[in-house]
């Protein structure tokens, strides 16, 4: 059965590390917060000059006029601290954020992301996305495989404007979980490393344009 968003996050969640300092880009990468191990210490970062941003708030608990990057309410944990945009983009500009949890509307088989635009819609624009990518550790793509056409969303060559090149580490979707393979800096491609529950590699493939590898031996998504 494929994930359901919640269960996308919650995989997601299972890449951070004791001590990193994350990026979680806006739409469903925020709900990765709701799902840090309670014995892990993680400083989730947001481009508005937030450091320390805990779960969603329960009704009773929201407070206006603290807000992520997607102007969500949100929490802050013990600690957190606020500060100008300019010192947020200084973090994510210098190497300090070890990861960045993305949103995208094309990945190709390279690694390249197209996340900011589609020609002739509304969107919310660019934000801090194209400096994250050029300057965090390592960058994972959460999103639906397919868009609402049923094209897939994981393809040769982006056709969307492009946001960065040959920098995404992983692709978690809601049939499976890619990790790149840069061992070959001349042929990037992603691995096939679990599939979700009930999911198939056959499926997989059908809904993926992109030329992608599969080892002998897949794992499942624990969720």
């Amino acid at each position: 059965m494929p994930l359901d968003r919640n269960q996308i996050a919650r995989r997601a969640a299972q890449e951070l590390r004791d001590g990193f300092y994350v990026n979680l880009g806006i739409g469903m990468p925020t709900l990765v917060a709701n799902y840090v191990p309670a014995n892990m210490t993680v400083w989730l970062q947001s481009e508005n000059g937030l450091l320390g941003m805990g779960p969603f708030p329960t009704d009773d608990a929201v407070d206006a006029d603290l807000i992520n990057a997607g102007k969500q309410t949100v929490t802050g944990v013990a600690g957190h601290s606020f500060f100008s945009s300019a010192d947020s983009f200084a973090m994510i500009r210098g190497g300090h954020i070890d990861l960045a949890i993305l949103g995208a509307m094309e990945v190709s088989q390279e690694g390249d992301i197209a996340n900011w635009m589609i020609p002739g819609k509304l969107v919310k624009g660019m934000g801090g996305a194209m400096d994250l990518v050029a300057g965090v550790k390592r960058v994972v793509v959460m999103m639906e495989h397919a868009n609402k056409k049923g094209e897939s969303k994981i393809i040769p060559q982006c056709t969307l404007p492009l946001t960065g090149r040959r920098c995404i580490d992983m692709i978690i979707t809601e049939l499976c979980v890619l990790e790149m393979d840069a061992t070959n800096p001349a042929k990037r491609r992603f691995v096939l490393k679990e599939l979700a529950p009930g999911v198939t590699t056959d499926e997989v493939l059908a809904k993926t344009t992109a030329e992608i590898f599969v080892p002998a031996s897949v794992g499942t998504v624990a969720c």
